[in-house]
């Protein structure tokens, strides 16, 4: 059985790895960290690890989950601070703890504990984008300490309802979507993120919340997510695709229904969905909600990765087309 490794177009760095893993006779698993951890160090990808745009306080906080199809293990770490590689952290997690998910503070004492090297995760580039940003959107005499803290507490409280709206939907949230499988009919699915730049302190999306950013089943086949992670928790949009698998549908056509739920959401924020997917039997798909959208796969017989567009399901209501609409972003700009 030929190994095959699905990834979102920003795995593209990885993806090579995540092959020889698998043809040196690795498992799904280790194919999936390997990738991930290589876009975790890219310094030029600001949405995952380090070089991850900041919060709103200016500190990188990263999300991670990992999956094993075969016994539905889980692993995830959230708001994991000082920490390069939370998708090793994460699968250690999976292996080391009758827990599946830590966060903050408390993922951080792990992975001390579990041996890993803290890092500074806010490169140069980063604090300069975030201390512009900053700078723009503060009032005058709002401060971090001393008599302006209450002036910068309300305009972070504000901003924290606008930031989806303000910041550059193409530049400021992504995530890294690992699937493989491997030699032996195994799968496994990883998500690795820093998250949406900006954010209030401590939110989580989707990527290291196992059933909405990713899951995966030897039975049926795996599926991982990108975009506002707030839509998919709310639809359950990783399981709902599997969900669908297990019901006879294509991986296409699981694809399709999971978008259409999304459709139904109120959310005055609707924003980019992407969702990479591979079925039991090795076949690799991808849809999302705005037109343009790529992934990348490669089986072990190839010498190089394809990269292919996504499947287009856009919304039938028009304020929604395009994933991020246009009347989003004349919001954006009335409210700037």
């Amino acid at each position: 059985m030929e190994g095959i490794v699905v990834a979102s177009s920003n795995g593209r760095v990885g993806i090579a790895e995540a092959v020889r893993v698998l043809r040196e006779g690795g498992s799904a698993l280790d194919a999936v960290e390997a990738g991930v951890r290589l876009v975790e160090d890219n310094l030029d990808d600001d949405s995952v690890g380090t070089g991850g745009l900041p919060n709103m306080l200016g500190e990188v906080q990263l999300d991670a989950s990992i999956m094993d199809g075969r016994t539905l293990l889980s692993g995830a770490v959230g708001a994991l601070r000082g920490f390069p590689h939370p998708i090793s952290v994460a699968r250690r997690v999976m292996t080391d703890l009758p827990h599946c998910f830590l966060v903050g503070s408390g993922a951080e004492l792990f992975a001390e504990q579990a041996g890993f090297e803290r890092a500074e995760l806010l490169t140069p580039r980063a604090r300069e984008r975030y201390e512009s940003w900053l700078r723009e959107r503060l009032p005058e005499g709002a401060t971090t300490d001393g008599d302006g803290y209450a002036r910068y507490a309300q305009r972070m409280r504000d901003l924290a309802a606008l930031v989806h709206r303000l910041a550059d939907p193409e530049r400021t949230h992504g995530t890294v979507n690992f699937l493989a499988r491997d030699r032996e009919g195994n799968i496994a699915s990883a998500v690795s993120t820093s998250g949406w730049a900006w954010a209030f302190p401590g939110r989580l999306g989707d990527s290291p919340v196992i059933g909405a950013g990713n899951y995966c089943d030897n039975r049926y086949g795996a599926t991982a997510c990108t975009g506002r992670g707030e839509m998919a928790i709310r639809a359950g949009t990783a399981r709902s695709v599997v969900l669908y698998m297990k019901l006879g549908m294509s991986v296409e056509e699981a694809l399709t229904e999971a978008m259409r739920d999304l459709w139904a959401l109120n959310d005055p924020f609707y924003g980019n969905m992407n969702i990479v997917a591979l079925d039991r039997d090795g076949r690799p798909a991808a849809a999302t909600n705005r037109p343009g959208a790529t992934f990348v796969w490669q089986r072990t017989d190839m010498d190089d990765c394809v990269e292919e567009p996504r499947l287009l399901v856009e919304s039938p209501d028009p304020a929604q087309k395009g994933g991020w609409s246009s009347h989003t972003r004349r919001e954006a700009n009335d409210r700037q």
